[in-house]
């Protein structure tokens, strides 16, 4: 493990464009915001620049307001991890609004962890369209 201190920023946050995961291009910032309208495919979240964490692991967790399945389980929060590529390397981490999007709104918490630390942390406030 590196003796390195990782250095990260959260470079970019808002509405983004349709993101590609199998690609590894990463989605283009449309609008910066936190306030995200509850309309169907729209794409948001953040883009964290991370120095100094090569062949680390990252960990990263999406809190969803209380959405539930078919059945009316609330949904667990979406989580993982990815592996650190590069010494200076972007990472995008986000969602979009799906239907039915009345259980859609409210606040969606989204965090990145390295070494059991809390390096990024951004909500975002889903609401109605106007």
């Amino acid at each position: 493990m590196s003796k390195l201190k990782a250095d990260v920023s959260i470079i970019y946050s808002g509405i983004f464009s349709q993101w590609d995961n199998q690609s590894d291009d990463l989605p283009r910032l449309l609008q910066a915001t936190i306030h995200v309208p509850a309309v169907i495919d729209t794409e948001f979240g953040f883009i964290t620049r991370i120095k100094k964490a090569k062949n680390q692991v990252l960990t990263y967790c999406i809190y969803h307001p209380d959405i539930t399945d078919d059945d009316g389980n609330v949904s667990p929060p979406f989580d993982g991890e990815i592996f650190i590529k590069e010494n200076d390397w972007r990472f995008y981490l986000g969602d979009c609004i799906w239907a039915p999007i009345n259980n859609k709104v409210g606040n969606w918490r989204m965090t990145l962890t390295l070494n059991g630390k809390l390096i990024a942390d951004k909500t975002f406030k889903v609401h109605l369209p106007d």
